[in-house]
């Protein structure tokens, strides 16, 4: 009824917006720590925060409820202020008729999940910014996610327009809409009920040959990556097809799964979504070449691909790859590190151009003119020939005198002119173009890439978002434990102990994780007055990375806490009569509990978490949580038999629990070096069905309460001795690393 009073006209013109003096107004925003809701603080809009001030005032003055849900470093989610929150009509009209409420979906992924589930069930997809209208009773009645401003831009409803029907339907209808929202909510939830009662086994083995088979259709041959533009990096892909690849590595399905990581992980560290100069990764490629990328940095890409190229280098022993890992590693130490050990959330895809400009761009951090760089890179490569290092630079990283961005992936012109490096020429072509040595290159390329940095950090940055997000410093803290596994690098593991001890320091409260911390201007560690509780993906992504550290430092008391935090998951998240994992505890402002079943950008806390499960019962022998990762393979059993594609880390934890796992054990003094030999051995291999324990014998108190047959477990002729239990028989304890290899190599 609604959805059809809303019409699209289309016109050329741009809605110039009537914009505020932005500090003229201050709103209720302006009290909270979330840098996203601070951007929205002196907006003319009377913004609240998601609580019961703004639920009260709905109800008492019996107006319906605006959600805004974004995040800082959301690029549309900026346009839609500037065009719409900051314009001073629009806001009078929003606080005459609306309570407005602003969410940071960082810091609320409950309320986010919620209401993002009847947008993308009402209108087929979804995003951010997202807007939605609630009753007062909080109950959806429509949605959606960007608006422009009016009718005559993008092709798309405007935001005023919509504003000025929603009112009259309210007052006209209001019983109408609020009936319209109660049958949209109970659809939901018989939907969302249903899905949970059926009866299934565990899938069998099948499951991962269907999986392949359906990524092997949708993969660019050409230029790697799976489906078309927009390209995201999907380390969940990633993961999954290593796994597959290691059941059966001789094998045709193996070669092929492995392959199509390979060379998409190749392709993407070339492209334009690698930053070459300041490292990391961004967000995704608009294009299907991996060039122009959406510039934002985000904290879980990076945790993510780190594990990604290092499991390649594991595999492989191709050292790009561990140089890309270390890339990642020396990004996020850099730029999204707290001074006490906590990572930051993101960096922004928009800056200013120059210190002096008004308007910020996407990307001009990062883009460079060709004049600009022959400017920078003036100097000979050597002193024999003529040639400069903008020549060998322009050369390997396909610079173009009027840019090398397609004018189709720069819709708003801010690329126009501008060049997004893309290695487009390899270190020996580049050496016979010019006449040089490939070592001449190589060095003439590091001295270019050094003098760059050094000037982009003289350009204005874009905006960091220093919320520090409990799940988001899990998936960083794997990312670093696997790194210094793979790479034996102890830097690395010092850096995962100093973050995980950063989040049981502030993040950690009476038993119960938090979800978020702040940082002030001078870099205190700060908390918002009434905490935000953690979520379960909070607890399994910290989870994950307190038994990945383990296996990097084998330090017992992340075993611990590991454990410990794992029955306070199943104590308030766990569906007793369906299975499976709730995204929130208990809450009566969400008019729905969800159970995330999708692994996206982010894997899901339920295929997260039944690997936890399967995990920490094979360290601690703990049969019921085995059972209870069974039950979440029942509960999705359909999805992942019909489309395993949704949910590859979850098909990664059903790999893992159809394995022959293999148990290793290695006794001695942790510091000596025979014993750090053994472990590294065993670190070299890509072994993703193992449980790896070490011990000395002594100060493991928590392991030798909770698992009795430790103590079984001896030192050979008082030398560190490893042992490799499968399918319930050990091979006889071995003393040396060449042993210990021929053993993981099973001959």
């Amino acid at each position: 009824m609604l959805r059809n009073s809303i019409k699209c006209a289309y016109n050329l013109k741009f809605f110039r917006a009537m914009s505020s003096n932005p500090l003229e107004f201050t709103n209720r925003l302006s009290e909270e720590k979330s840098p996203y809701l601070l951007q929205h603080s002196h907006n003319p809009v009377n913004w609240y925060p998601w609580g019961n001030e703004a639920f009260k005032k709905a109800k008492e003055e019996n107006k319906p409820i605006f959600l805004s849900v974004g995040y800082s470093t959301c690029h549309w989610c900026h346009v839609m202020e500037r065009e719409s929150f900051e314009n001073v009509e629009i806001g009078k009209i929003l606080n005459d008729n609306f309570v407005s409420i602003k969410v940071d979906r960082e810091e609320r992924p409950d309320v986010d999940k919620v209401y993002m589930t009847f947008v993308q069930a009402t209108t087929g997809s979804g995003g951010w910014p997202m807007s939605v209208w609630l009753t007062p009773d909080l109950k959806p009645i429509l949605g959606g996610t960007y608006f422009p401003p009016d009718d005559r831009y993008y092709n798309r409803p405007g935001f005023k327009s919509i504003l000025e029907i929603i009112i009259k339907h309210w007052k006209d209808k209001q019983s109408d809409i609020e009936s319209q929202g109660t049958k949209i909510l109970d659809a939901l939830m018989r939907h969302l009920h249903a899905s949970d009662h059926a009866n299934h086994s565990v899938p069998s083995k099948e499951v991962f040959l269907k999986c392949l088979h359906m990524y092997k259709k949708s993969f660019d041959e050409e230029e790697g990556g799976f489906g078309s533009a927009p390209k995201f990096p999907q380390p969940v892909i990633f993961n999954l097809l290593f796994r597959i690849f290691n059941e059966d590595p001789t094998s045709g399905t193996g070669v092929q799964a492995l392959q199509m990581c390979l060379f998409t992980l190749t392709k993407m560290s070339a492209g334009g979504i690698h930053d070459h100069i300041c490292q990391g990764f961004h967000r995704y490629s608009t294009d299907r070449k991996w060039h122009v990328p959406h510039f934002e940095k985000m904290l879980y890409d990076q945790a993510q691909l780190a594990v990604s190229y290092v499991d390649a280098f594991q595999i492989t022993k191709n050292s790009e790859f561990a140089d890309v890992a270390q890339d990642i590693f020396t990004y996020v130490n850099r730029d999204l590190s707290h001074p006490e050990g906590g990572f930051y959330s993101a960096e922004d895809a928009d800056s200013l151009p120059e210190s002096s400009s008004d308007h910020k761009k996407e990307g001009a951090f990062c883009v460079w003119e060709k004049k600009e760089l022959e400017n920078h890179l003036s100097e000979n490569v050597v002193k024999e020939n003529s040639v400069k290092l903008s020549d060998v630079f322009c050369h390997f990283y396909g610079i173009k005198e009027g840019g090398n961005v397609d004018p189709l992936q720069d819709p708003h012109e801010e690329l126009k002119g501008k060049n997004v490096l893309i290695v487009s020429s390899t270190v020996e072509d580049t050496a016979a173009a010019f006449g040089l040595t490939t070592d001449t290159v190589t060095q003439a390329l590091a001295q270019c890439i050094s003098i760059l940095f050094q000037v982009r950090q003289q350009r204005p940055k874009p905006h960091l978002d220093n919320k520090i997000v409990t799940a988001w410093n899990g998936l960083m803290i794997s990312g670093f434990a696997r790194g210094a596994q793979a790479l034996s690098d102890p830097s690395l593991i010092k850096r995962a102990i100093q973050a995980a001890s950063f989040v049981r320091q502030h993040l950690y409260q009476s038993g119960t994780l938090l979800r978020s911390c702040y940082t002030t201007e001078n870099k205190e560690v700060t908390q918002i007055s009434v905490p935000i509780h953690g979520f379960v993906d909070d607890y399994a992504y910290i989870i994950r990375g307190l038994l990945d550290l383990y296996e990097a430092c084998f330090d017992d008391r992340w075993v611990a806490w590991a454990e410990e935090l794992q029955v306070k998951q199943n104590e308030l998240f766990w569906d007793e009569e369906d299975g499976g994992f709730f995204s929130a505890s208990e809450d009566n402002s969400l008019v729905l509990r969800l159970k995330e079943d999708q692994d996206g950008a982010e894997p899901s806390a339920n295929s997260v978490s039944a690997m936890n499960l399967l995990r920490l019962s094979a360290i601690l022998n703990k049969p019921d949580w085995s059972a209870m990762a069974e039950r979440i393979f029942k509960v999705y059993a359909e999805r992942i038999q019909k489309v395993p594609m949704a949910v590859p880390e979850l098909v990664s934890a059903l790999v893992f629990y159809h394995s022959n796992r293999r148990q290793i054990v290695i006794v001695g003094d942790k510091e000596s070096d025979d014993t750090r030999e053994l472990i590294a051995t065993v670190h070299r291999h890509f072994l993703p069905n193992k449980v790896l324990l070490a011990t000395d014998g002594k100060t493991d108190e928590f392991l030798k309460e909770n698992l009795s047959l430790m103590d079984s477990f001896q030192k050979l002729e008082d030398k560190a001795t490893a042992y490799v239990c499968q399918n319930f028989t050990c091979s006889l304890p071995v003393n040396s690393s060449e042993e210990l290899e021929k053993i993981l190599q099973g001959s």
